[in-house]
């Protein structure tokens, strides 16, 4: 770290004093080469500005201590939000390089916080004096108090130098983790000739072809990005093509991928199991789940393992019978033997076009990502009075959209959309935020963005067409997205989406409910060549294929929840792969269907902490959201001014304001039963 009387080192001024259009950073004028000395001067700034509140001679107050933390660290946490927009969004070498160098050096930094035993008695003062706060101010002193308790402030001797270590350790690891699974993703490729295409529609084709062009490669290729590699497994004729390309994307992080033994996480994953059990014995807790869920909804592994073993049985029976009419499929196909997993994707599609005549390339013409967000936007502004301008402004990559989104002639937040696969994008899809709402002075309104990997247009100018899955996820993020934009709390660190992870799901899987909506659709599904919308009769067989599959994806999701559970519930495995089969085994998992997400890229799980042990959140977020929707359909109207406007003011703007069962019970009025969930994935009789 630069030394903090150093005034001599230039700092990009863009990192920290953000002057594009709608106050978003200039991306076009930073460079790689801004971030070190950036990170080097905002971290001693922080570590002058926290100490000056730990060394305060006036006795502690909310403005004095918790108020001032709540902007003690507005320079670095600026600057970080632009590095890890771009670490996460577009890597690249120098960025991965220096994310590897940023990892113990933020822990270390975060870890001084809080840890300060200073800075821990300031706020328990503060907290001793609920009198002189309001109710706002109360929740987030109670919230400061209990994450410097959970960081181990409390700890004294060896013990809090250990758990130093740990948090530092785990920095590191979890960022191996994710750099590994991003570098067998990126570098993986299949080429194939025309000869190996049988089954692949036209549109497979061009954005194969697309994907060797751009690795320069003659014919076609088939990568790791979701949208090529769930296409290929759904219709590729060629069995062995369909192995190969199976093996290699559960393979990623195991060793047999394209780094080999230098992007292997088992090794990586055992030790952040350990360590993390280490980390929850120090404060005082049996194990790692009795520490993560204690400030959950859920609050023990018992509970979260009811509702899992609750949906098990219907979800593996549903399943099973499913598996025995897709191996009379497989053996009619002159296939022996056993349905395996690179077999179900590609005969549970033909299932589907034959039992609900749907052909996901029918559909396709009618979702591009354009018409899509158009939805999207709608639906905001149909329930929350929202509307979307798009503006011109300098970003990562010039496929990066901005939108401003007002209320009127208000301005509520910017909405940042990065939509296309590319390999220097991470996986999978997520919402984000360059900067949050708040406020305390200076005021200010959310930055969000949405980052997902949908197959790019196949030439310049052409539309980018979504499948169904697709644009559930666009719905599902920019659910999210509402949290930040509708929040309007005081305190940045109980701002949009600070709120329990097993609560934090709600606005998202709820929002996806709406892309169901039938007048949704004949609105915005508009066929890309002759405008016409979407038959009625193929927009009622596609919402009665919703659930075709549920069997195989809720069987696949709940494998890996329980062994997320299983690892941290107890002692950690010596060896989690081998655990990782045990708990498989007496669940009896299909033997055609993995779980989501194995261990060695489970990032959810080991690329940092947020969803460990709590992998089972969107589940217990889904008992919230089928009875959220639940409450439109009682209105009569999935617009409903009044419900709309109770969701917003209970849930969408308090951020973490209060417990989100107190937030849940202000709209519902109760808790809600496990029934509608499995009638929302047609896993009942009703």
């Amino acid at each position: 770290m630069a030394d903090s009387s150093d005034k001599t080192t230039a700092i990009n001024p863009q990192l920290t004093d953000w002057t594009g259009p709608l106050g978003l950073p200039r991306f076009d004028l930073i460079r790689d080469a801004d971030f070190a000395p950036a990170f080097d001067a905002t971290l001693a700034e922080a570590e002058r500005a926290v100490e000056m509140i730990a060394a305060n001679p006036e006795p502690a107050s909310f403005d004095n201590t918790i108020a001032a933390l709540e902007l003690a660290e507005e320079p670095l946490n600026k600057v970080a939000a632009v590095f890890y927009t771009l670490a996460s969004a577009d890597a690249n070498p120098d960025r991965q390089a220096l994310e590897r160098d940023l990892a113990p050096r933020m822990a270390a930094h975060n870890t001084r916080i809080v840890m300060d035993p200073r800075l821990f008695a300031r706020i328990q003062a503060v907290s001793d004096a609920p009198d002189a706060l309001n109710p706002e101010q109360a929740r987030v002193t109670e919230l400061y108090l209990r994450d410097f308790r959970r960081a181990g402030a409390a700890l004294t001797g060896p013990k809090r130098d250990r758990m130093a270590a740990i948090r530092e350790r785990l920095a590191v690891l979890s960022n191996q983790f994710s750099q590994n699974v991003l570098a067998d993703e990126r570098d993986y490729v299949l080429p194939l000739t025309e000869a190996d295409l049988d089954g692949l529609p036209q549109s497979l084709r061009d954005m194969m072809a697309a994907a060797a062009r751009e690795r320069g490669i003659k014919g076609y290729a088939l990568t790791l990005g979701r949208s090529l590699i769930v296409p290929f497994l759904e219709y590729s004729a060629r069995r062995d093509l369909r192995e190969i390309a199976w093996r290699a994307w559960t393979g990623r992080g195991d060793g047999t991928g394209a780094g080999g033994d230098a992007t292997d996480n088992r090794r990586i994953a055992a030790e952040i199991l350990q360590l993390r059990h280490e980390r929850a014995q120090l404060l005082g807790y049996a194990d790692f789940a009795a520490f993560k869920l204690e400030p959950e909804m859920a609050g023990s592994a018992d509970r979260v393992r009811d509702l899992l073993m609750q949906v098990w049985g219907p979800a593996r029976a549903r399943a099973e019978a499913d598996a025995a009419r897709l191996t009379e499929m497989l053996h009619a196909d002159g296939v022996n033997g056993v349905l395996e997993p690179w077999d179900w994707r590609f005969y549970a599609r033909q299932r589907r076009g034959a039992e609900h005549a749907i052909d996901p390339e029918e559909v396709k013409p009618y979702l591009t990502l354009d018409a899509m967000l158009g939805a999207v936007f709608d639906v905001a502004g149909r329930l929350y009075g929202l509307s979307f301008v798009p503006v011109a402004a300098p970003l990562w990559r010039p496929e990066v959209r901005a939108w401003d989104v007002l209320r009127g002639d208000r301005h509520m937040a910017t909405f940042v959309g990065d939509y296309f696969a590319r390999p220097s994008k991470r996986s999978g899809a997520w919402c984000s935020s360059l900067q949050v709402q708040r406020l305390m002075a200076p005021d200010q309104r959310a930055i969000v963005t949405n980052i997902c990997n949908f197959t790019p247009p196949s030439q310049p100018g052409a539309p980018a067409f979504l499948s169904w899955d697709d644009a559930r996820t666009l719905f599902h993020e920019f659910g999210h997205a509402t949290h930040h934009i509708l929040s309007n709390v005081t305190y940045p660190s109980i701002s949009g989406t600070s709120v329990a992870r097993d609560f934090v799901e709600l606005p998202s899987q709820l929002y996806e409910h709406w892309l169901s909506v039938p007048e949704i659709l004949a609105k915005h599904a508009r066929h890309a060549q002759t405008g016409e919308p979407m038959p009625d009769a193929l927009r009622e067989r596609l919402l009665a294929a919703a659930n075709a599959d549920a069997g195989f994806s809720t069987v696949e999701y709940l494998a890996s929840a329980l062994v997320d559970l299983d690892f941290h519930d107890g002692p950690p495995p010596a060896d989690p792969m081998a655990r990782q089969a045990e708990v498989l085994a007496e669940l009896d998992l299909p033997h055609a269907i993995p779980m989501r997400h194995a261990t060695p890229h489970f990032a959810h799980v080991f690329s940092g902490d947020g969803y460990s042990s709590g992998y089972y959140s969107y589940m217990w977020s889904e008992l919230m959201d089928a009875d959220a929707f639940a409450a439109f359909e009682e209105a009569g109207d999935p617009f409903d001014p009044p419900t709309a406007r109770r969701l917003e003011e209970t849930i969408l703007s308090q951020g973490g304001s209060e417990p989100a069962d107190q937030l849940w019970t202000r709209f519902r009025g109760r808790m809600p039963g496990v029934e509608p969930l499995l009638k929302g994935r047609g896993l009942t009789a009703g």
